[in-house]
């Protein structure tokens, strides 16, 4: 259970939201609440919000360079040019590189895909491909999810008779590549209204202004939007704006009509016949399609997404699949074995503010996740290091509102390599610079972090009754989806409620707490799970009141309470 809980107040500007909002949904007042904190202040922009529409898809030409992207991509198909699509080794990348290839070769056949390996290529953009795709005659590569930082390599490139068109939605350095055309929003000077696309999202938007010049229909572009979807659920970028359409839209793909790889990942996962949402997006399908590129090759996750065939595609799954659970099995070895060194310099460490932690015989492809899972444990931004290709390479995770970037950044003169986002940061050293690397980093983190920023805290959307749980309520509350950063799912307190009588301990070892709770504004008894609370079971048991911070979650079984809450905290009164 979190220890610290944080309800903010609405600002004065948004009390007045609220207010307006309010005589619109005057039957369930939380609704203008939540919406109010979204900074939505009118009626016309809730009902937009609740109402998604593809209409509401800002204009691709917007993006600073995007001209200039379809036209060398125009000449390029004009001119039967071989076309090399490329893109990093992630959920994103892949995603990326499975949309832009299946929507142009519905036009053009004189195109091919290439997804780097982890341990022989590295990240972005080597030498060795460009080397590779000059021999077999590409002359445009339209880059993904990478090469925002693959200065030399373009330039390179450019010398050999290549081009680039670069879609990335990384930070970007002050000397950009010398590409023909950089599409990405967070370039300084872009005035494109959604600057948190994903690398996918990015190349939705290039092939939606292809679309666009050459006078195509919408509907091979839409029948795409549940590999977007994919991108941006497994990718964390904010739900809000474009990105909230777009996964509105590509979720209803993936619940009616999936492209044939994602129905056999659907099907594989067992997911079948359900409906699939954020969740399943995030702890099912994402960690399969990244299996692919930890564990062996990215590019066998862009086949599965290509295929065109059933009984291939499953089959491509089904070994997929196989790649996630090893990658399960490695990920919980590694993590104890960190674990396990940290516990031995607990002493040491105590007074640190940040981690960094190397074993050079840990799998390159899974120190990604274990820093995100030491990050989590130790509420400390983390980096985790291990050896490969003649350097020590690694992974960033960082905790909510602190930027590792920065961080990261900070030692950039010690480091052959980085980048990243806000929370997440790649980077190489040579072995040597490791000690200066976590000084640096430690003495970075110790000055620019907030001391409520190393403790986990659970935000509190709005206080909520019993009574108000109403089916009005919970219609509204579905409209709020999809959720993610920027949306999060609404964090509720109910305050004094006491156990029905009912509760009781469950799992194997009694670890959890099934609940069955009232409170004094109705007669509804409502059902919850704490997990790993036993300690709170004694008082919830004597009667003695509680208050409680909880999602609503919804039971599609009819024969099953129409909600059930998912306790985030308990407070003993």
């Amino acid at each position: 259970m979190t220890s610290k809980w944080n309800y903010c107040p609405l600002t004065s500007d948004e009390q007045e939201a609220e207010s307006r909002l309010a005589q619109r949904y005057s039957g369930v007042p939380p609704i203008s609440e939540l919406l109010a904190e979204r900074g939505i202040s009118t009626v016309e922009e809730a009902e937009k919000f609740f109402h998604p529409s593809l209409r509401d898809l800002h204009d691709p030409f917007l993006m600073p360079d995007m001209d200039r992207a379809v036209a060398r991509l125009n000449r390029a198909m004009g001119s039967k040019e071989k076309i090399m699509v490329y893109g990093d080794y992630d959920v994103d990348g892949t995603t990326a590189v499975a949309l832009v290839y299946k929507y142009l070769r519905n036009y053009y056949s004189n195109i091919e895909y290439y997804i780097p390996t982890r341990t022989e290529d590295g990240y972005g953009i080597s030498r060795s491909t460009i080397d590779m795709a000059a021999d077999n005659g590409v002359s445009l590569f339209i880059i993904l999810d990478c090469g925002i930082k693959a200065t030399d390599e373009v330039a390179y490139a450019r010398g050999l008779g290549i081009d680039f068109i670069i879609c990335d939605h990384h930070v970007a350095d002050e000397v950009l590549p010398p590409a023909v055309a950089i599409l990405n929003p967070k370039l300084d000077g872009s005035t494109y209204p959604c600057s948190h696309l994903s690398g996918c999202g990015v190349g939705y938007k290039l092939m939606q202004a292809f679309a666009i010049s050459n006078g195509l229909g919408t509907a091979d572009l839409e029948g795409l939007l549940d590999l977007v979807a994919v991108s941006i659920a497994a990718d964390i970028v904010p739900m809000v704006g474009e990105n909230r359409v777009l996964t509105y839209f590509g979720l209803k793909r993936l619940n009616s009509n999936p492209n044939m790889g994602l129905r056999a990942i659907i099907r594989t996962c067992g997911l079948s016949g359900k409906e699939i949402t954020i969740s399943d997006v995030i702890f099912k399908i994402g960690p399969r399609i990244n299996a692919s590129g930890r564990m062996q090759s990215g590019k066998e996750a862009v086949d599965l997404l290509v295929s065109r065939d059933a009984s291939d595609a499953l089959a491509k799954a089904k070994e997929i699949d196989r790649y996630n659970q090893d990658r399960k099995e490695l990920d919980k070895q590694i993590t104890d074995e960190a674990n396990a060194i940290l516990e031995e310099h607990a002493a040491s460490l105590a007074d640190k503010k940040a981690i960094v932690i190397y074993n050079k015989n840990w799998h390159k492809g899974i120190i990604g996740i274990v820093a995100s899972r030491l990050t989590e444990l130790y509420y400390k931004p983390t980096v985790v290091l291990t050896y490969a290709g003649g350097l020590a390479t690694g992974s960033s995770r960082s905790v909510q509102g602190f930027d590792v970037y920065g961080a990261v950044d900070s030692a950039r003169d010690l480091l052959e390599n980085f980048g990243g986002h806000t929370y997440a940061v790649g980077l190489s050293l040579k072995e040597e610079n490791i000690p200066e690397f976590t000084r640096r980093f430690e003495e970075y983190v110790t000055t620019h972090i907030r001391h409520d920023q190393l403790r986990p805290t659970l935000d509190i959307d709005a206080y909520l009754t019993f009574a108000e749980i109403t089916p009005d309520f919970l219609h509204l509350l579905r409209r709020f989806n999809p959720f993610g950063p920027g949306n999060s799912k609404p964090v509720f307190c109910t305050r004094s409620v006491k156990d029905f009588g009912t509760s009781k301990l469950v799992g194997k070892q009694n670890e959890h707490i099934k609940l069955e709770v009232v409170d004094d504004t109705s007669g509804k008894v409502i059902n919850g799970i704490a997990f790993n609370a036993a300690g709170y079971f004694d008082h919830i048991h004597s009667g003695k009141p509680f208050d409680i911070c909880y999602t609503i979650e919804e039971n599609k079984r009819k024969s099953l309470q129409p909600i059930q809450l998912m306790v985030k905290g308990i407070f003993r009164r």
